[in-house]
């Protein structure tokens, strides 16, 4: 199994750039970050510094959406980049939330993303597209190879996954809804007429190495609230059996809005409604040994990666204690 990181683009850059060389010394496979313009800097400038300054590392979006960016310019910036870096890249993908929100307007609907990933796909790996009614290809491409990654939920965004997606990110690392969503996934790939062992699945989760269980849970209390945007939106247009496990539902009932403003912010004022217990559940915390517990019951799942978001008080730890011991102990499984 893979381990990637996720950084939020805040200034300075520079220190996102340092902490992606130390990830690839430290064994990590992959360096994603969020890609919401408003919020945080320019992904793609800094990919092109982290992709420069390292040798090994796939940087990507996790996930950018096909509403801000016109899908030919996404394909175009990931032809370039693998042209200048040798195929280091992949595309996380999915219906926009932050970065839609934050501009007054709501996620792209299914046919818009299940579109974009093809069309992203095809050009990016220098074949024709059809986009808007017109035929289109990237002439320069020559040599690039790029995967496209969606970012999935609810149960139309699944079933689209499986059917065209190269990989599958799911954000959150409880074990049982983990399971119930590479099943449906595997389901929707079969059912297309795919090998459903060719999805790739990738978890992403905030991870915290250390003993200090309760101020942990506190700097990661955020994600759960980041999650519960995407699952009220799917109980509301879906309800509340059967869309999504019952466990997602049932978390949200004391959900009471959200400021964008506070997104994946340790001090979020808008996730008192997420327990410990969701916490513990949806993250990775603990120990050492507890992060090596946990990840391999995900490998015996079937997850192929999981990438962990560092966004906490104590990164640099964190950081070291999965090259120094988790990591290797991973590693080790096969």
């Amino acid at each position: 199994m893979d381990i990637g990181v996720v950084f939020q683009l805040d200034p300075p850059a520079r220190r996102v750039i340092e902490l992606s060389q130390r990830a690839e010394a430290a064994g990590f496979s992959h360096v994603w970050s969020f890609d919401s313009h408003l919020l945080w800097q320019e992904p793609y400038v800094i990919y092109s510094a982290i992709l420069a300054a390292t040798e090994r590392v796939i940087v990507g979006p996790m996930v950018t959406n096909p509403g801000t960016r016109d899908v030919t310019v996404t394909a175009s910036t990931f032809a370039t980049l693998n042209e200048l870096y040798g195929n280091r890249t992949v595309c996380g993908i999915g219906r926009g939330d932050s970065a839609r929100r934050t501009l007054g307007l709501p996620p792209v609907d299914i046919a818009h993303l299940r579109e974009a990933v093809g069309v992203i796909r095809a050009l990016a790996n220098g074949r024709e597209a059809t986009h808007r009614g017109i035929e289109m290809q990237l002439p320069w491409v020559k040599e690039s190879a790029l995967e496209v990654w969606v970012a999935a939920y609810g149960p139309k965004a699944i079933k689209v996954t499986g059917e065209v997606g190269d990989g599958f990110i799911l954000q959150l690392a409880d074990l049982d809804i983990t399971e119930w969503m590479i099943k449906h996934v595997r389901r929707a790939a079969e059912q297309a007429g795919r090998d459903p062992s060719t999805v790739k699945i990738c978890v992403a989760a905030p991870a915290y190495v250390g003993d200090d269980l309760a101020h942990q849970r506190d700097q990661v209390r955020w994600f759960g609230g980041m999650v519960g945007n995407h699952i009220a939106d799917i109980v509301a247009r879906y309800g509340d059996h059967g869309a999504v496990p019952h466990a997602l539902a049932e978390y949200i009932k004391g959900r009471q809005g959200y400021d964008y403003a506070e997104h994946g912010r340790a001090d979020n004022a808008h996730t008192a409604f997420v327990t410990d217990d969701i916490v513990d559940r949806f993250c990775v915390l603990g120990p050492a040994q507890a992060h090596i517990d946990k990840l391999t019951r995900l490998k015996e799942l079937g997850v192929d990666q999981f990438a962990l978001y560092l966004q906490h008080d104590d990164m640099d730890h964190t950081l070291a204690a999965y090259g120094e011991t988790i990591i290797p102990a991973i590693r080790a499984l096969g």
